[in-house]
């Protein structure tokens, strides 16, 4: 069994809900804070986390072009001085559609090359790259998940369940 190639499937099929999420939220939907922060903002949060956790480390990341600072936490920054993210305008559905295949490219071209065996390359996870690529996809699907109820919830819109890619 290739472990690159079952990482590489379960990224690629997580990415493909979040995909038909963003891709069917309505608009009434996109920017509406329900809970603690807007859709986009989720499925930017986990996207984000998914593109800096394919890297090496924080040293090597590789950030999509339109990143935008701060923008990637969903309250307070759990570092002194707790900064709370400054958002000034939303990222559009065609953006973080842009953003979900930039990761579906990364994901690639990175997980081929990832040392498994090695540490997670970031200092705040202690925990092998291999770990770290199990912790990543679930933090993916956690938040594909809460905004697949958000859709179904308020909405009555399904996403399709895809097992692997």
């Amino acid at each position: 069994m290739d472990v690159h190639n079952v990482i590489r499937s379960q990224f690629h099929a997580a990415l493909e809900m979040l995909r038909q999420s963003v891709t069917r939220c309505p608009d009434a939907l996109w920017d509406d804070p329900a809970g603690n922060a807007a859709f986009w903002h989720v499925a930017y949060h986990a996207l984000f986390y998914t593109n800096l956790y394919l890297s090496e480390s924080e040293a090597t990341f590789a950030p999509w072009p339109k990143r935008r600072e701060t923008y990637h936490l969903l309250g307070p920054a759990p570092w002194p001085p707790y900064p709370a993210p400054e958002i000034t305008e939303p990222y559009t559905k065609a953006d973080i559609l842009e953003y979900v295949a930039f990761c579906d490219a990364q994901v690639d071209a990175l997980t081929p090359r990832l040392d498994l065996d090695a540490a997670s390359g970031f200092d705040w996870l202690p925990m092998s790259k291999l770990e770290l690529q199990i912790y990543s996809i679930r933090h993916l699907q956690q938040h594909t998940g809460e905004l697949m109820d958000r859709l179904g919830g308020r909405a009555g819109v399904e996403v399709d369940w895809v097992g692997m890619r």
